[in-house]
Order: C-alpha cells, then structure tokens, then sequence
C-alpha cells in the first residue's frame, strides 16, 4: 500500500453509496459499489490508468434502479454479483448490464448474501426475519431454510471452507455455527454469545471491577452486533508451522475487535475503541478486513456517528505468544518421589501368628482318606502293563475358543473407523445402570446399578451375568485393579467394597461410618498401590492388602487391611463431583471437579493442590475422564495430557494439561438434567457422549462436528465406554438397555 498516493476519485452515482465490496480474485482488483440508482463495477487499475492519462475513469453499469442495495458480494470467480434489496437478492452479471436471476423467500428485509466457496452454484443469505435460506442458483430454489434463531435479526454470514462450515450472526452478539455437507442440510455445531464469553474471560483474567457499586453507575451495557466475521487462517502462510490458529475467528463489533476460538468457543482478547483515547472512532458503523504484512491483519473502520475511518493491524505473532504461558504440567512424572511423599507410604504386613504347642509335638493319628490308592493286593493281575491309546478324539471346540480368545491379545487397530454399527441389544433390568467400565483386557465388564447391585458381564453379553450384592443404594462408581484379580465399587451408602473374582463376599469392606458424605469417585491409583476416592471436599488416599483367606470359625473377620495415607482438601472447601487419576502407569496429577464449577489439579507427589481453573463450566461438572489408552493401543505422549470434561446444558470440553486450556468443545448432543457421561477410545482418535434426544453421538476428536448420530435407543443414554481391545462401544440407557456398536 502506498500512502503517499492521491486516492481515486470515482464518479458516476446520483445518489447516496450504500454499500462497496472489493472483487476475490488476486489477479484484477474489481469494486462493486452500489445506490439508489446504479451498481456499478469499477476496475481500480483500469480506473488508476485513466486517471494518470487526464481522462475520465468509469466504470460498468450491472444494474439500475433495484431500490436501496444493502449489501454487496462478489462469488469467488468475481463474474457475479449478489445484491441485497428489501426482501430480494439479485444475482448480476458483473461485466454486462444482466439480471442472471431473483430469489424472494424472506419475509423481511435483507441483511447480507455470501456465495459458497466450494460450490459455485449455492448461495446463503440472512434477514431481518431472523433465518437464513440456502439457495440453489441453478435452479432458484431453496435448499435449507433455518428456524428462527434469536429474537434480534441476522446481521451477517462467513465460510469456514476447511471445515465445510457457515457461521451467521445477529445484533445482539450472538453466533451460529452450522456444518453444510454435500446433501446441503446445515446442522448445528455450536453456539455463541459475545457478552457471556467477554464475561468469561474477564473471570479468568482477573479484570473485574473490585469497585463494582462505584463505577456501575457510569458503566452501560450495551449490545454487540455481528457487523463483520473473517478466519485468521486466511491470512496465514501455508509455510507457517503453528496451526493452533487456524480456529480463531476475527468479529468486528460496534464497541471493537474479538477474537474468538470456535474450537473452544471462548474469548481469546478483546481490543476495545476506549481503551485507545488517541483513536478518533467510538462506535464503529462497518469494518473492512484484508491480510497484513509478517503475520498480521488490517482493519479498515468506519465511525457509526462521525465522517472518518481508521485503519488498525493485529499482529498474530503477539496474540500467539500472550496465550502461550501455561502452567506447565504433565501426567508423567518430571522428577522423583520426595521424601515426604504420601506416595512412599507402604503398609506393614502381618505375619500370621502361629499359637505355642505346649508338651512338644502330640502324635496324631494317621488316616487314610479315599484320595490315597490301594496298594493293589486286592486287585486281579494286570496281564497287559501298557496299552497306547490310538483312538482319541480331538475336541474341535476347545481350539476355537482358545483363538477366539487369542485375538483379544492383538494390537488395537490404529486406522480402524469410528463405531457406528449396532450388533447387540440386551435388556438387563429396570434399573438405570450408573456407571460400567471394562477390564484392561477387554474381556469383561462391570456395571454398576440404581438397585445398589453389580454385575459382570463378559464382553461378549453371552451368558448369564454374576451378580454382586451388599450396597444400600445406587452404585456410583466401579473400578477394574491394573492385574484384573479384584474391582471395587462404591455407592451413595457411603460405603466402598472390593470383590474378588468368584467370591461372592466383598474382600474389604470400607464403611462403618468411615466418610460423612457419599462417595463420588473411587479407583485403584499408582499400579494398584493406592485406592484414591473423594468424599465431600476431601481426596483421600489409602493403601489396602487384600486377604482372601478365611477362618471357619471367624469366617465374618476382616483379614485385608486397609490404611489412610493422605487427605487432600480442595481450595475452597467444595464438595467434589467428579475424579480422575491415571493408574496404568505411574503419575502424580489427580484431576478433581467441584461443586462450584472449578477443575483443580492434584499433586500427589507433594501432597497439595497445584492449580485451579475457576468456571470451567456453566454447571458443575458430572464427568471427567482422561485419554489413558489401553495396553493395546499405543500413542503419542502429549495425548495423555487430554482430558474431557461434561457439564449438563454446557456439552463436552476436551482440555490439556499442560496448559490448562479448553482445546475444543462438543455440543451436538443433547444434555440438559441427566448426566451423561463421556469416554475417549483407546487410540484417542474418537469420543463418544451420551444423549437425552435418545441418541449417541460419536466424535472426531479434531472436530467439533459428530461422526456418527446412533439412533437406534428408547430412552436418555445414560453411560458409554470404549472397549480396551477392539474398536466396540457400549452404551447404555437410562432404563437400563446396553446395545454395542
């Protein structure tokens, strides 16, 4: 750009300019400019040369006499031109004086028109009667027509091409963002409001006002209108290595600029017009937006109230590097146990005690049981010593149920496709199953019941279940232990048991008044070591022996032997809703949600809480699970730094650790009273969420939109889980219905 350069004066209008847009394409630069009585395309080369010759610059007349043009565009190979008039948009040639066609659906005025970038022939437009229409221009007709949005009508409409993606916004700060596919049906995949997101991330800043009563008396809330949209990727070299920024969004406000994370859905900075008192705009009319010099973005901003414009540069590379400090943690262990570590705790075993025999050794006497042979003086004489068996009969079943089991053994397979196929449906009781989780092997599962029941299944549902009895009310939580020799189970009776496998008896038994609130989370933690539960604030961290032996005559003893090692109390004394902690290796974060939407991180190692993020989401948080993999599948380190979060009416976040950052958000499901939980597969390319539309939905991790929509349900998916050894997911309803995909 050349500043030092005469601007270009263009005339040809008799009437007010109300709306301009420059041409696509890089080779010619082309502006459209529109009045009440002509549209006329301008060649700015052309034009500049004509000028520089002393000879008037003119340009091309498209239309005459449409009515009061509100918005220009140009498609993507700058030969048409849509126009915005009332309730019309024209479609015009954009080198001759042609009508190519008229769309009239709305029932309001017009507010913009974009065409597709993947497809020529599509056409989005919104207006004033709240909805946006999909057009085909083949054969003007309407492919999609949306519902009503939002109260305040639509201002605006943007491409995301890379995601296939559209996102419209309104006058009151509000945005939509939909998927549009070959079969031109738009689908929601999020949706966002610019207040409640500044709000966010002022919390999070610490950029609230401590003298609210004070300076509330000058502060007006005003609203936020979606005047202008444009994708930071677009503005981005193909040579750039860093493509976290290729989900940040630009909006350009009446009050400023926002950049937004649509990944996340959050506000990343705001640059307001009062925070620059040297700048001559207070309240922006419209904005311009085009790519910059080393990384950055010009803004062209005209005054709403004022004649003048101001021209304003983002620099990417300084918003990158404001967002780049994290805390700086991990799952795996960066340095040794220390001394004081609650997790160098060991339990002293008890050697049993073996009674003194008094007056020496006592004869006893000698009984022989059937067990012991005769001696065969009794028996006929053998006149055969050896006989060989040549007529033995192989047992074809016993070698096919050993491969059957052999292939649960193989790899996990890494480009397998996402679950979508139902194979089983099983009616287990009338009861909601709260919780289940599959053993390490993949070869069984556990599920924990409302009727304050388990049972254990196997993978493959065949066969009747073993029940396991003893809890006073619903099971919250099962857990398998890394060897898979017990699981525990712990319910609302305050009480946790560990079961051993064909015991129908619990091993150990923790209640007696042990815990005052009832126990929300509970598994096994640090290879077995540990048993890690949380009650009310508190985490605590026991260390456990696990005894099967029996007296007969005090067969209602207890041998085990359990021991507390460490109790943690969260920051602000909440209650704990959710916990996760990893145990297929060795680890010292412990992830805890609270009662007041806060995630805290847990250090186990050192024995206190390392850091907190405060309104993680709108609701406390339900579920938390981490990417912990399987023995099976194998990834890259920093994935296990991944962790989803699920809140009712706030979807699924998926966060890492090592920054504490929200990295994507999924809302295509449906969550607004019941828990549903969420789950990663064992290769961390896929999540799978339950549903109240009666549904599941299965993700791509590395995009907000589902995969898959599994229908075939009856009631709310309550539970889902992957399992460790196959591509299968299971899932299972709030009537207690399991189907497998």
């Amino acid at each position: 750009m050349d500043i030092e350069q005469k601007p270009l004066l263009l005339t040809g209008h008799h009437g007010e300019i109300r709306a301009m847009t420059f041409g696509k394409r890089s080779g010619s630069v082309l502006l459209c400019s529109a009045s009440a009585d002509y549209i006329i395309v301008w060649d700015i080369k052309l034009c500049q040369r004509r000028t520089q010759e002393c000879k008037v610059a003119a340009g091309t007349v498209i239309g005459t006499l449409l009515g009061e043009v509100v918005h220009l565009s140009f498609c993507f190979s700058d030969e048409r031109v849509a126009a915005c008039s009332g309730a019309t948009v024209y479609i015009l040639s954009s080198k001759r004086h042609e009508v190519i066609s008229t769309l009239t659906n709305h029932l309001g005025p017009l507010t913009s028109a974009e065409f597709c970038p993947w497809n020529k022939d599509i056409l989005v437009t919104t207006s004033e009667d709240r909805t946006f229409k999909v057009w085909d221009l083949k054969t003007v007709a309407v492919f999609y027509q949306s519902f009503v949005l939002s109260a305040s009508p639509l201002l605006s409409v943007f491409f995301l091409e890379e995601n296939r993606h559209l996102i419209t916004g309104s006058t009151d700060g509000q945005l939509w963002c939909f998927s549009l596919h070959d079969d031109h049906k738009c689908h929601l995949v999020t949706k966002m409001d610019l207040q409640k997101m500044e709000k966010r991330h002022q919390v999070h800043q610490g950029t609230v006002n401590d003298q609210a009563g004070v300076e509330a008396v000058d502060k007006v809330e005003t609203s936020k209108p979606v005047l202008r949209m444009a994708s930071c990727s677009l503005f981005i070299g193909t040579s750039n290595e860093d493509k976290k920024d290729h989900s940040w969004l630009c909006i350009g406000s009446s009050d400023g600029l926002y950049v937004v994370d649509l990944a996340t859905s959050e506000l990343l900075t705001a640059l307001y017009f009062r925070d620059y008192p040297n700048l001559s705009i207070t309240m922006a009319g419209s904005w311009s937006i085009s790519p910059g010099w080393d990384d950055s973005i010009v803004f062209l901003v005209s005054s709403l109230f004022t004649p003048c414009v101001a021209l304003l540069e983002l620099r990417l590379c300084d918003l990158r590097s404001t967002l780049a400090c994290g805390e700086g943690f991990s799952v795996f262990p960066s340095c040794t146990l220390l001394l004081e570590s609650p997790l160098n705790a060991e339990l002293k075993k008890k050697e049993p005690e073996h009674p003194k025999r008094k007056g020496g050794i006592k004869e006893q006497p000698l009984i022989f049981h059937s067990k012991v042979k005769s001696s065969g003086y009794s028996s006929a004489p053998r006149s055969i010593m050896f006989s060989p068996k040549t007529n033995i009969q192989k047992n074809p079943s016993s070698k096919k149920a050993n491969k059957n089991t052999g292939l649960l053994l193989r790899d996990y397979p890494a480009d397998s496709s996402a679950p979508a196929i139902p194979y089983i449906h099983l009616n287990l009781v009338n009861k909601p199953v709260h919780c289940l989780q599959y053993s390490g092997d993949g070869k069984h599962i556990l599920c924990g019941l409302g009727d304050s029941s388990v049972l254990l299944y196997k993978s493959s549902l065949t066969g009747n279940p073993t029940v396991y009895t003893g809890h006073d009310k619903p099971v919250g939580s099962v857990s398998w232990s890394l060897n898979r020799q017990w699981w525990l189970s712990a319910s609302e009776d305050q009480s946790l048991r560990i079961w051993t496998h064909g015991n129908p008896e619990p091993a150990i038994i923790m209640g007696n008044s042990m815990f005052s609130k009832p126990i929300r989370s509970a598994q096994f933690y640090y290879l077995d070591k540990f048993l890690l539960l949380a009650s009310g604030p508190s985490v605590y961290l026991y260390l456990y022996n696990v005894d099967i032996t029996r007296d007969n005559i005090k067969r209602y003893q207890q041998r085990s032997v359990v021991k507390l090692a460490s109790c943690i109390t969260t920051t602000s004394a909440t209650d704990i809703t959710a916990l996760s902690a990893i145990n297929d290796f060795f680890s010292y974060m412990v992830l805890v949600c609270g009662s007041d939407r806060s995630i805290q991180v847990f250090d186990m190692n050192k024995g206190v809480v390392v850091s907190a993020l405060p309104d993680a989401h709108s609701r406390a948080v339900h579920c938390i699970t981490q990417n912990k993999g399987s023995m099976f599948s194998t990834q890259a380190a920093d994935s296990y730094n991944l962790f989803l979060t699920s809140a009712v009416t706030d979807g699924v976040k998926i966060w890492d650790l090592r920054t504490l950052r929200c990295v994507r958000r999924y809302d295509n499901h449906l969550n607004r009273c019941h828990p549903c939980s969420s789950s990663v597969s064992p290769c961390g390319r896929f999540i799978a969420s339950g549903s109240e539309d009666n549904c599941a939905y299965v993700y791509d991790i590395r995009s907000s939109s589902y995969l898959h929509k599994l229908q075939r349900h009856s009631d709310t998916v309550l539970s889902v889980t992957f399992n460790p050894a196959t591509p299968e997911a299971c899932f299972f309803q709030l009537e207690a219905t399991r189907r497998g995909f």
